[in-house]
């Protein structure tokens, strides 16, 4: 039997957040906590691991404020630095731990290395730096992480590769414009499925609500909750009330369980 995993949305915002710095936008101005979102990642948790999926600009914020207070795994959908960026707050994780697994594609290591040098620095590296162990994953072969099969999906953000992830019955896709029938196939039958919606407006690297909706028929997921989303998209408690019943506007803090 398949133990449980819950999933905590970290956060549900596109690249600026929202409120967006100096926007004056109504839903920047909104005083609903489900209107206001950090950047883009989930916390996945089951038999006592804790893995993160992606590592934005808000990840410490994130981490305090769910009180995490070990890290088993980090795994990377891309290089973006909404995606990327909070990689030196792992810190206090390999302070305690030692140097923490990431399981990404290897052009997001390049990316890596070439920004966050310093952490991946073998010869009279600083001390204080986060030291990070590399797991080169592809969209070709799944793998085992912690006693749970870890699929990943490739889809296309614009021109550019991205790795979404399936895991039991939840799968996870952020950044998704289009994605092939044969990656599509890796997602059928799952019971929960995350994808991106940007807005209601078409974009040229991100689904809108009609690209994702189509998406969902093909898949038949039992429960669709987006992410990534813009302050476009509009309030979130209207555009929550127009969705079909089983389709969600995930908000951050939300937690579920599969």
């Amino acid at each position: 039997m398949q133990s449980a995993l819950s999933i905590t949305f970290l956060g549900t915002g596109t690249s600026q957040g929202i409120p967006i710095i100096g926007s004056n936008h109504p839903v920047c101005l909104s005083t609903n906590k489900k209107d206001k979102r950090l950047r883009v990642s989930v916390l996945l948790e089951w038999e006592n691991r804790v893995v993160v999926i992606d590592c934005g600009p808000d990840f410490r914020y994130q981490m305090l404020r769910e009180n995490v207070n070990k890290l088993d795994a980090v795994l990377l959908t891309h290089e973006h630095s909404d995606h990327v960026a909070g990689i030196d707050d792992i810190r206090p994780f390999c302070f305690i731990n030692g140097p923490l697994p990431f399981y990404a594609h290897q052009r997001v290591f390049d990316s890596l290395h070439r920004r966050y040098d310093y952490v991946f620095e073998t010869e009279n590296k600083y001390p204080g730096a986060p030291t990070i162990k590399e797991e080169l994953i592809t969209k070709e072969q799944s793998f085992f992480l912690f006693g749970k099969e870890v699929v990943p999906i490739e889809a296309m953000h614009a021109n550019l590769p991205v790795l979404g992830f399936r895991i039991d019955g939840f799968t996870y896709l952020t950044d998704v414009k289009t994605i092939s029938d044969d990656e599509l196939e890796k997602i059928i039958g799952t019971e929960v499925l995350v994808l991106n919606v940007l807005r209601e407006e078409t974009h040229f690297s991100h689904l809108n609500i009609e690209e994702a909706l189509a998406i969902i028929d093909k898949v038949g997921p039992k429960t669709t909750y987006f992410t990534h989303i813009s302050h476009k998209m509009g309030f979130h408690d209207e555009v929550e009330a127009k969705l079909p019943e089983n389709v969600h506007l995930a908000y951050d803090t939300l937690k579920i369980t599969v």
